[in-house]
């Protein structure tokens, strides 16, 4: 399976489905209040549940691969399986499960290690869902328009969006020059597969530095091309497309408005 397939953060798939149609804006700080309620709501199997359906009602209604977004989560699977066991064997909570010397599993160490995961895995389908949904130019201005009120302490809101949305595309690019490196050393002998974790990992070490190369290189081609399209920065420039909200955005925020009082009346009341 290619690496760039694994890797969902960064690409976008172009479509005319209604999360598609959505103002960028309300994509990204409906993103961003997702994340708070996956954190200020008290962590149940039911809360999680609803945010997860929720999650999944989106990416239906967006007509995304499942298989793609799926394949996603593949890069945080160690990341996954980390919480779960620290928790196991960490946590000392609930009915005693097993004993054996010093190690004891317990039914809430259990419970709250999936729990904690469960909360990963949604983050990370929220973030995706939005940039496979949304253009990085249209992303780039979401995000200008939500920092522009920092403007007024010295933050350059245009320069940092830019940045931000700049590292995000370049994520898959990267990628998949890593894996035609990668493709390249192996016709040539390498082995990246065979023998220990030590191992493995210096075996990867001849990939840093044709891969930085590669990454100052595409850096440099795109300095020279904004440079030769006259950009400046986000002093008077004007927007090709100005963003606007319509009616869909405000059924998306009465729908979602709802979803946030379901998710903290089964979180504390339910």
């Amino acid at each position: 399976m290619s690496l760039r397939h694994n890797i969902t953060l960064g690409q976008y798939l172009p479509g005319s489905s209604a999360v598609h149609r959505l103002d960028p804006r309300t994509k990204l700080l409906m993103s961003f209040g997702f994340i708070m309620l996956l954190f200020i709501v008290r962590g149940g199997w039911a809360t999680y549940g609803l945010l997860g359906l929720a999650a999944l009602c989106t990416i239906l209604i967006a007509k995304l691969p499942l298989g793609m977004v799926a394949r996603g989560l593949r890069p945080i699977l160690i990341i996954l399986s980390l919480t779960v066991v620290l928790h196991v064997f960490s946590t000392r909570e609930g009915v005693l499960l097993f004993r054996w010397w010093i190690i004891a599993v317990y039914s809430g160490g259990i419970n709250q290690g999936f729990l904690l995961a469960a909360r990963l895995v949604l983050l990370v389908l929220s973030t995706s869902v939005l940039t496979l949904t949304t253009s990085p130019i249209l992303l780039t201005d979401a995000i200008e328009y939500v920092l522009k009120p920092f403007k007024r302490i010295g933050l350059p809101a245009h320069e940092l969006a830019m940045m931000m949305t700049i590292a995000l595309r370049f994520i898959p690019t990267l990628i998949e020059e890593a894996e035609k490196i990668m493709k390249a050393q192996l016709a040539r002998g390498a082995d990246f597969e065979s023998g220990g974790l030590m191992k493995r990992a210096k075996a990867l070490l001849p990939l840093l530095i044709p891969l930085f190369i590669s990454a100052f290189r595409r850096a440099d081609e795109l300095a020279m091309a904004m440079e030769a399209r006259c950009y400046r920065g986000g002093d008077s420039r004007t927007k090709f497309k100005v963003l606007r909200y319509t009616a869909l955005d405000i059924y998306a925020w009465l729908l979602f408005a709802v979803i946030g009082v379901l998710a903290f009346y089964v979180s504390y009341l339910g």
